[in-house]
């Protein structure tokens, strides 16, 4: 779609990020977040669209968002789903403080917020927040101990071969997924394991960021019939290509690596905005279950100095990594006195779709 044609069917579209946590800086980004209903032919037609994340240059109609690369605009379904499923970085945006487009269908939908609110949030900002470690694990090694050289087959027991291609890996690994979620489709005393590997974990994502245990291999042998030298070729071209992955991604950290950033990861070492992210993303949970309410603007909240001392390096990295640690005690202990429900009720989010649509009409 055009953006003139997100821009007038546009309910709400709010000022995000850290204009949104009130920690912006005089050199922040604006991002701004919306939500548009789709025209008739979207609903009832072959046409599909879930968001618009580009073409900002465009036409359109709100100036604010001229040549904005930081503003993304979903469409009504498609951010339904994402705050059923409690989703951090779209249910925050039914709590800010600034929308510069508001209509009386948006007002309609943050009405009825309090519907996306339940005990699932422990799981995703966790979630989220344990991300943020993983980055700052991640460039703590960078900075601690940078790799050396780019990685070679022959580092992984590749000599007489060609490592499997990514593609490759990733047909076959599609392959014994199935495989697996077929063994256990169909058992009645499997289906919780069955539920837990195709809608509560991404399964298939983890075989294939992860190189298969060697205590799995012979099981993956006679499961996909295949032969015992292709499975070792398999995991030791994951080794590789994992490893090959990170060097790249290594490679690409210190190119676009802003430097006064870089300076203070030099000097603290850890990244602060990843430290900072997953305090934030850890309290924020801990506040929907205790109170029900999605706070934002952390001087609301009133922790923005503490945040900000932790973007300026006066927390180290293991006080940050115990207070996210204390944070998910807290965070296990309140789940369980939580008045939030356990899941959303998708029968009143179907309704209030409807009522949108209807709100908001085809023309």
């Amino acid at each position: 779609m055009k953006r003139i044609e997100v821009e007038q069917r546009s309910i709400l579209i709010g000022l995000a990020g850290s204009h949104g946590y009130g920690l912006n800086r005089p050199d922040s980004d604006l991002d701004f977040r919306g939500v548009f209903i789709a025209p008739k032919r979207y609903y009832l037609g072959f046409d599909n669209i879930e968001q618009k994340d580009t073409g900002w240059d465009e036409p359109g109609i709100f100036p604010f968002i001229d040549g904005n690369k930081d503003t993304v605009i979903y469409e009504l379904r498609k951010i339904l789903q994402l705050l059923a499923g409690a989703n951090p970085n779209v249910l925050e945006l039914l709590w800010l403080n600034k929308y510069p487009v508001l209509t009386e269908v948006g007002q309609y939908l943050i009405k009825h917020r309090n519907l996306f609110l339940t005990k699932k949030v422990k799981h995703t900002y966790s979630g989220y927040a344990f991300a943020q470690i993983k980055k700052m694990e991640t460039h703590r090694k960078w900075l601690l101990n940078p790799p050396q050289k780019k990685p070679l087959p022959a580092d992984f027991g590749i000599e007489a071969e060609e490592p499997l291609s990514k593609d490759e890996l990733n047909t076959f690994l599609e392959y014994l997924y199935i495989l697996i979620r077929g063994r256990i489709e169909f058992l009645e005393e499997a289906e919780q394991l069955y539920k837990l590997l195709t809608a509560d974990i991404d399964f298939k994502g983890v075989l294939k960021q992860y190189t298969l245990p060697t205590e799995t291999l012979e099981y993956t042998e006679n499961l996909t019939h295949g032969r015992k030298d292709f499975i070792r070729l398999l995991q030791k071209s994951q080794s590789y290509q994992i490893a090959l992955r990170e060097w790249k991604a290594y490679l690409s950290w210190q190119e676009n690596r802003n430097p006064v950033r870089a300076e203070m990861e030099k000097q603290s070492g850890y990244d602060l905005k990843h430290g900072m992210h997953c305090i934030r993303l850890l309290r924020s949970g801990l506040e929907i279950l205790q109170q029900g309410e999605v706070i934002v603007d952390r001087r609301i909240a009133g922790d923005v100095d503490d945040l900000k001392a932790i973007l300026q390096g006066k927390y180290s990295y293991e006080q940050v990594m115990q207070m996210a640690e204390d944070l998910v005690a807290q965070m296990d202990a309140v789940y369980e006195t939580s008045t939030l429900p356990h899941k959303p009720d998708l029968e009143q989010i179907n309704q209030l779709c409807i009522e949108l649509v209807e709100m908001q009409g085809w023309s």
